[in-house]
């Protein structure tokens, strides 16, 4: 016997078993890798409609644009991570340890950004309860001035002397907010002080006679002029007309100014702070 013939028989013996399996490993793992990227593809595909279904939903309900920017991303990255956990266990990946690396990762992430998640919590609620829009003249958060913009993590306001502020925005949903447009109309609160020896009837009707020249304030509800009080050194009358809220300022403003030249013209005294002095002589003896 030909010991060579022998020896090359034994490994082209060896050597088919070892193709066999490197062939059955490669069409296993090619068919795994199809079924990753199948599974991968169609499904980010499906994401994607799913997406675009809900935006159009949002977008019909009339649901706020930034509100529906922010689900729709959320809901997105949701859909793709199940996605990518559905492709991995093609591959067999043990996707179980995954989850909780992600999850004790997102649970350290929600921990050292407290604060943000609180201010983004806010915000949505904000923007679905809407107790202000852009534009509004707002007191809030420590803050007051116009509603410049409304984000999910912050509130901008102009103030009226046009300073830029920038309110977290569960500063804001933490405290009372006022709203001095939501109404529509707003009323202006004023008190005109007149001498005691002044008449009172005549001041009242200068100023009711002020109120009706102006066409900004509103006949309904009608403006009050009453006597509130007998301060140490005046006769106080409160003055209330009502007017809408883009003219609050022009008319505290003018009517102010023109009560006090009417009063003028008219005789009328606006007292100011006085105090009588008595000085009484002792005579000793």
């Amino acid at each position: 016997m030909n010991t060579n013939a022998v020896i090359i028989a034994e490994t082209s013996a060896d050597a088919t078993p070892i193709a066999e399996q490197v062939t059955g490993i490669a069409i296993e793992w090619g068919l795994k890798i199809v079924s990753f990227l199948l599974v991968l593809l169609i499904g980010m595909w499906i994401a994607k409609a799913i997406k675009k279904g809900f935006t159009r939903v949002m977008e019909k309900k009339g649901v706020d644009v930034t509100l529906t920017k922010f689900l729709t991303s959320l809901l997105y990255v949701g859909l793709q991570a199940f996605v990518i956990v559905a492709a991995l266990e093609k591959l067999n990946v043990k996707t179980a340890s995954f989850i909780a690396i992600l999850g004790a990762a997102g649970l350290a992430v929600g921990l050292a950004l407290q604060g943000s998640l609180a201010n983004f919590a806010s915000g949505v609620l904000m923007i679905i309860f809407k107790p202000f829009a852009i534009g509004d003249f707002i007191e809030a958060g420590g803050a007051m001035g116009g509603v410049k913009e409304i984000g999910i993590f912050t509130t901008t306001v102009d103030s009226p002397d046009n300073k830029l502020m920038i309110v977290p925005n569960a500063q804001i949903m933490g405290g009372k907010i006022t709203n001095f447009n939501a109404n529509g109309t707003r009323r202006v609160d004023l008190v005109a002080g007149i001498g005691y020896g002044d008449d009172i009837d005549k001041a009242k009707s200068v100023i009711e006679g002020i109120l009706a020249a102006d066409k900004r304030i509103l006949k309904e509800p009608a403006p009050t002029v009453a006597v509130v009080e007998m301060a140490d050194s005046s006769v106080n009358i409160v003055v209330r007309p009502w007017c809408s809220g883009a003219d609050y300022w022009g008319v505290y403003f003018d009517t102010t100014e023109t009560i006090k030249k009417t009063f003028d013209e008219q005789g009328i005294t606006i007292p100011f702070p006085q105090r009588d002095v008595h000085i009484y002589e002792h005579k000793e003896g």
